[in-house]
């Protein structure tokens, strides 16, 4: 028995309306430009860069958000850059695609 049901039986009178069915579906600006996904060492320590993002800020912080939260890594959002600590370019790759946008992976 799943939580819908459970609130069902709990609340048998409320109907959903389609206004409260909503996936999580982000507003982020899909951009015709490729995305930068870079490799680097720094301090001997290995890191992603992502560049190129052409859209507002706040959008590309929240794209940063999405990214760190779904491969449980730290890092951070610098002058339009994310930064990202480990080697993750296979996976940030595949979960920019699925988002939509358009990825350049970038040396080796």
């Amino acid at each position: 028995m799943d939580l819908k049901d459970q609130l069902k039986n709990l609340f048998p009178d409320h109907e959903e309306s389609e206004d409260q069915i909503t996936e999580d579906t982000s507003d982020i600006w899909l951009q015709d430009d490729p995305i930068l996904c870079k490799y680097e060492k720094r301090k001997g320590k290995p890191i992603t860069i992502l560049e190129g993002y052409t859209g507002a800020s706040e959008d590309f912080k929240q794209l940063a958000k999405d990214i760190k939260k779904a491969l449980s890594v730290g890092g951070s959002f610098k002058d339009d850059k994310i930064i990202i600590q480990g080697d993750y370019r296979d996976k940030i790759m595949s979960i920019l695609k699925d988002k939509g946008f358009n990825v350049k992976r970038v040396g080796g």
